[in-house]
């Protein structure tokens, strides 16, 4: 049978309904992607605001750590100066506050931030016989041999201790405003 133009043109009983059927469907899901937004942007936001506290307390942690490295390398200059307590502890707040952070002041006088930088010295003596190090006291007063080894050489450590704190920038359940995050560094002390 021969079909002409009109008959083409016009759908099968069958298929109206299921034109209509898919455009009440699509009528249907227009809101469903709005829905959507709605219920996975607090989830996304917040995740957001988690790697940022994260990523701030590894950015404290490092500086605190350089720091701690500063005073170090300062002290191990000398024999002299890792003695130099005040220098060491200069070296290292210098740092810290190079990177943009603030100091507070031990007397409580201004600037007194939030986030406090705290910085202590030690040193520590022995005589390194292979890579092996035999602790001794590194004064005479309290080790006569002080400064002479009977095997190895003499060798002075410094180590400082940095410590920081961190302050979120939000408060989260069950979890602390702020966090202590304190580095070690210890280096050898160049011998003159």
């Amino acid at each position: 049978m021969k079909a002409n133009a009109r008959t083409q043109a016009t759908p099968a009983k069958g298929n109206r309904s299921c034109i209509a059927r898919k455009a009440g469907l699509m009528r249907s899901e227009s809101g469903q992607a709005m829905l959507e937004l709605a219920l996975v942007t607090p989830l996304v936001l917040a995740l957001a605001i988690g790697v940022i506290e994260l990523g701030r307390y590894a950015y404290i942690g490092i500086l605190v750590g350089n720091a701690a490295r500063a005073g170090a390398a300062y002290g191990a200059q000398s024999l002299p100066q890792s003695a130099d307590t005040a220098g060491i502890q200069t070296a290292a707040q210098n740092d810290y506050q190079s990177n943009g952070q603030k100091v507070c002041n031990p007397n409580g006088t201004p600037p007194v931030t939030t986030s406090c930088l705290t910085v202590t010295s030690s040193t520590s003596c022995g005589c390194d016989s292979a890579g092996t190090i035999t602790a001794a006291g590194c004064t005479t007063a309290v080790n006569p041999s002080a400064g002479t080894c009977a095997t190895g050489h003499w060798v002075v450590n410094v180590s400082v201790t940095a410590s920081g704190t961190f302050n979120s920038i939000f408060s989260y359940p069950g979890i602390p405003q702020s966090v202590a995050v304190s580095r070690t560094s210890t280096m050898r002390v160049a011998n003159e």
